[in-house]
């Protein structure tokens, strides 16, 4: 038997260049003073590496910089028998999304073996395998973990909210770390929970600050990544992605009628059950209050 506890294992907040970094921060060294701090390294493998680098212990707590933590994660522990290899996996928490309300695994907080992170090779640091360029989630075995302890912050600027959703467009379409671009073979190989999370970003949020460039965001990547020859393994290139927003989006005459337009294209293209137009503010709200999206209540693995 193999149990956790989170007063036990040694947690850093990992920031690049979000912009509510320092409130996240200043939140999190309220609840936990003995957090520490990796900030603006760039390459998510090289900043991981060095997480693991100031820590001491077989694991590690990461909290992304736009993540905000319930204080009651500080209070739990798993115990897991000798089923689970929880030296070579990584336990992947929820996080509430505060712009389309989806709870999952994206920007939630991670529990890591400091091993694992100190001889993995993903992102900047592939070599070969595009799928573990774009997300560790196909690199390395994850534990998808009950319960939804944190709330993913990424609409406190226009720039942060379409990085976000531009992102979850390009990394929601592929199928097992690969991209299909066969449009009917996609829909039938796409888990239907992944696709139910891939419409509710094209098309919820309205409700929230600065949701219009999270939505338009993750209708461009889906559409650069299944519609274009756009290489989508370039989406781990922040550099890149600030390229694109600085010759696509800023000076945008008319951000609507453009989301409008790759909203077509992708319903007609794609076969997505998908409007032109975004939900409006209280068609999001209603949408939040009924959809009825599935909450982890036990731990599993991402690919048994």
């Amino acid at each position: 038997m193999t149990t956790f506890t989170v007063q036990d294992i040694d947690m850093v907040y990992l920031s690049y260049d979000e912009p509510n970094a320092e409130s996240n921060w200043a939140h999190l060294l309220d609840i936990c003073p003995r957090a520490q701090r990796i900030h603006g390294i760039k390459g998510s493998d090289a900043a991981h590496k060095a997480c693991a680098a100031i820590t001491s212990g077989t694991h590690m707590i990461t909290i992304d910089g736009d993540n905000r933590i319930d204080p009651a994660f500080l209070d739990q522990s798993w115990t897991f028998d000798s089923t689970w290899d929880v030296d070579a996996s990584v336990l992947s928490f929820s996080a509430e999304n505060v712009i389309n309300g989806l709870a999952y695994g994206n920007g939630g907080i991670k529990i890591w073996p400091r091993s694992v992170v100190e001889l993995m090779q993903t992102h900047e640091a592939v070599g070969s395998d595009a799928a573990a360029s774009v997300d560790f989630c196909w690199h390395l075995d994850y534990v998808l973990m009950p319960g939804v302890w944190s709330r993913a912050l990424i609409n406190h600027t226009p720039h942060q909210a379409w990085r976000a959703g531009f992102r979850e467009g390009v990394k929601m379409s592929l199928i097992n770390g690969e991209l299909i671009k066969q449009p009917a073979q996609w829909r039938r190989s796409m888990a239907r929970v992944n696709l139910d999370r891939l419409i509710v970003w094209l098309q919820v949020g309205m409700d929230q600050h600065n949701a219009a460039w999270a939505i338009l965001g993750a209708r461009q990547g889906l559409h650069r990544a299944m519609l274009t020859d756009w290489d989508h393994t370039e989406v781990k290139d922040f550099d890149l992605l600030d390229h694109i927003w600085q010759e696509q989006v800023v000076g945008l005459a008319d951000v609507r009628s453009y989301t409008q337009d790759l909203g077509l294209e992708l319903r007609n293209r794609l076969g997505l059950p998908i409007e032109p137009d975004a939900f409006t503010p209280a068609q999001s709200q209603w949408f939040k209050s009924v959809f009825n999206q599935p909450l982890r209540t036990e731990p599993r693995r991402l690919r048994s």
